[in-house]
């Protein structure tokens, strides 16, 4: 192991089962061969934490979440031959089998024994996280709290190469979280020639039209949107060639179908509740010839987000707009369930 002075305990944030946590001090993670061990500056805070929060999602406990670490690199096993400590790096939180039946045949995503740092086994919601070498990839220009949007844009370049878009393609993306501003970006370079975003009044589309997420934008009332959904059906009397579903909300991706072009694409593209069910006529389906896609993380996709984010080419600037210590975990969840974090961040010193 090459190292520096490494402490032999860490703080960490560490559930016994959901919604029951603290701070604790535990030890380091221990090395594999092939592992990297990061010190950690930041780990993202997403809607999935939620999930994960209250028992759902894949997680298992006890757990130390944070699947979207950044951070310098600590250590390095005996078989790590490309970096060396004190790089500035980003974590890929997947570690798959590729054994299963799905991993033989190419289709790592699916893996049956698909594991997750943060959400499967531990995370970045501490000092320190260690992930194989292979998983680890060196950044130079985004800020530690802009890099974690890297993970999320990962997720997003996976759901664009499914969504394969036509040049010319118009795109009408529900919702203005994290995920979605980058994925509305990304559609947008890549064949959307005519993006709209709608999304509830607020924080968050004014930020969307401040990064350029869209080709238009169409603010969503709070208490009564049925005005502006009339607006976008008489303005795309046609519909839409792809509508992306990115607010988890059933209601909205149920109704979503309805601005689904003929021969279009309906994206499910948000993190929704194990019990959530949605109710589509299949003669609808038939008829109009409408492609269902679910998009769920992403594999090998660090390099394409990273050449995105990193160029800046897509822009990320004032997604995470709150930022939190360890200890301050509680906050950092009210946070989210309030909405006033667009995207919030876990920091250390």
């Amino acid at each position: 192991m090459a190292a520096a002075n490494l402490p032999k305990e860490m703080k960490a944030l560490r559930y016994t089962k959901p919604e029951e946590f603290s701070v604790v001090t535990v030890p380091l993670p221990k090395l594999r061969d092939n592992d990297v061990l990061i010190k950690v500056k930041a780990c993202g805070v997403c809607g999935t934490d939620l999930h994960i929060h209250e028992g759902e999602f894949i997680a298992k406990f006890p757990l130390i979440p944070g699947h979207e670490t950044v951070g310098v690199v600590a250590a390095i096993g005996k078989d790590v031959k490309n970096f060396t400590v004190g790089e500035r790096v980003v974590a890929d939180n997947s570690e798959l089998c590729n054994e299963c039946f799905y991993c033989r045949r190419g289709q790592l995503l699916l893996c049956e024994h698909f594991e997750a740092h943060g959400v499967t086994m531990d995370g970045g919601f501490a000092e320190y996280c260690a992930y194989p070498a292979g998983k680890v990839f060196k950044i130079h220009n985004l800020s530690d709290v802009d890099a974690t949007l890297l993970e999320p844009a990962s997720c997003a370049a996976h759901g664009l190469d499914k969504i394969a878009p036509k040049l010319g393609s118009s795109v009408l993306m529900f919702g203005a979280g994290p995920t979605g501003l980058v994925l509305s970006q990304m559609l947008r370079q890549n064949g959307g020639c005519n993006v709209v975003v709608a999304a509830p009044e607020g924080l968050k589309m004014e930020l969307a039209k401040k990064l350029g997420a869209g080709d238009s934008y169409i603010e969503l009332s709070r208490k009564d949107p049925e005005a502006q959904f009339a607006k976008i059906k008489a303005d795309h009397p046609y519909g839409f060639d792809i509508v992306v579903e990115a607010t988890g909300s059933p209601k909205i991706l149920e109704d979503a179908i309805n601005y689904v072009r003929r021969g279009g694409k309906l994206v499910v593209y948000g993190v929704y509740s194990a019990s959530a069910r949605v109710s589509w006529p299949p003669s609808k389906i038939f008829g109009d010839e409408i492609t269902i896609l679910g998009s769920f993380s992403e594999t090998y996709m660090f390099p394409a987000a990273i050449d995105y984010l990193d160029s800046g080419k897509v822009k990320v600037d004032g997604i995470v707009n709150k930022t939190f210590k360890l200890d301050q975990w509680a906050e950092c969840l009210e946070s989210m369930k309030n909405k006033s974090a667009i995207k919030a961040a876990i920091v250390f010193d």
